[in-house]
């Protein structure tokens, strides 16, 4: 039995295998997630980060999301969709690449 992902990945690589534009789309991305901190310092949201996977700029997104703020969720989704950007599971999954974004 194979547990299900906490997360996902969003690669900066279309499903052709291009290399995604803007170079920075990962950082743009979680800067729509972010909030002002009890510091005052605007920080990346728990639930969407940017990384760098493999040289790749990529985004993790946390399932978690999708039960705290969906319409968030459904776009981050919808994002990788509209732009043919491929996904993976995340850390502590298995990584058949299947190319197809979580539901």
């Amino acid at each position: 039995m194979t547990a299900e992902a906490p997360e996902f990945v969003i690669r900066g690589v279309t499903h052709e295998g291009k290399p995604f534009r803007p170079s920075d789309w990962a950082d743009r991305l979680c800067g729509v997630m972010s909030a002002f901190g009890s510091d005052g310092r605007m920080q990346y949201s728990p639930y969407v980060q940017p990384v760098t996977s493999a040289g790749i700029r990529c985004v993790v997104v946390d399932k978690r999301l999708k039960d705290i703020e969906p319409m968030a969720y459904n776009f981050l989704l919808n994002f990788a969709r509209d732009n043919e950007l491929q996904t993976r599971p995340g850390r502590g999954a298995g990584r058949e690449d299947d190319g197809e974004a979580p539901t």
